[in-house]
């Protein structure tokens, strides 16, 4: 109910100023479960990408939303907690498996579930590594993956800034990609990356983005510890590097020999009859002892 309040309320206040554009709205279901994934530029993210769908959206947040102190920090919660956003630790383990697990309550019972294969907002920009998670929802509940490209917020509320921009937001929805002929090899670590890497292909030609082939979270932390020195400028380079075509190819190869098939038996030995056993009679008869 308090979803709605607001989105009929601050949502239409955030229409009239931001005034949103938006293209491939035609790709979210109308009905039954999917997952909405998509690249991360700012914090705001959460609020324009939902605006402009019609059902509603429930998405994973970062933990520090929900725990954060003062004016602001109680604000940010009351927030998150009214739009069903749910935390995650992004240290990963138990909880962040837990969250998961809510994910799949949320599209188990027929609804649009929101993600960040990135795990957390571009340092620079760029489109980093997915994770494997989205690959895990689709999967194990069936559900399409639609993937969503904020294309400015990033411009309009760099890192930092507190309220964006004022500015024409840009959003893109691509066709919405079905897994369903992999969910027999769930649980295989190879196939989840490969299913990842082929959303954030479709998510790089959606932005437009350069694609680096390194977990977000590592960048920031080896920048923080001054590890990247001149070598950052080498960085886009990896946006061409073989490996997200290589699991694509994966992809490709296994959709012409879909694990499904049924794989043809061994034939049983061939016989020969008596003059056979005759001869093996005879091979007995001359071996020593």
């Amino acid at each position: 109910m308090i979803y709605w309040v607001l989105k009929a309320t601050l949502g239409s206040l955030l229409w009239a100023i931001w005034r949103p554009q938006v293209e491939g709205l035609e790709h979210v279901p109308e009905k039954g479960p999917a997952i909405l994934a998509s690249n991360h530029l700012a914090v705001t993210d959460s609020f324009f990408m939902p605006l402009v769908v019609k059902r509603r959206v429930t998405f994973i947040a970062k933990e520090e939303y929900f725990t954060g102190r003062g004016l602001k920090g109680r604000f940010v919660r009351v927030l998150m907690n009214a739009v069903g956003a749910i935390p995650v630790d992004r240290a990963g383990g138990e909880a962040a498996t837990a969250s998961l697990d809510t994910g799949k309550r949320v599209l188990s019972e027929g609804r649009l579930f929101g993600i960040y294969p990135e795990g957390t907002r571009s340092p620079d920009g760029r489109l980093y590594r997915g994770k494997t998670g989205v690959a895990r929802l689709a999967l194990q509940t069936g559900s399409v993956v639609v993937p969503v490209a904020m294309l400015n917020t990033g411009e309009l509320q760099p890192i930092g800034r507190r309220i964006p921009r004022i500015g024409r937001v840009r959003i893109k929805f691509g066709p919405a990609l079905d897994f369903n002929r992999y969910r027999e090899l769930v649980g295989d670590r190879f196939i989840e990356r490969a299913v990842t890497d082929e959303v954030m292909d479709s998510l790089r030609a959606l932005s437009g983005q350069d694609y680096v082939d390194e977990y977000a979270a590592k960048y920031r932390g080896r920048e923080k510890k001054g590890e990247l020195g001149e070598h950052r400028s080498l960085l886009p380079a990896l946006a061409t590097t073989p490996s997200i075509r290589l699991r694509h190819h994966v992809l490709t190869r296994l959709r012409r020999n879909p694990p499904s098939a049924a794989v043809p038996a061994d034939p049983p030995p061939r016989s020969c009859g008596p003059p056979c056993a005759a001869s093996r009679g005879s091979r007995r008869s001359r071996s020593p002892g």
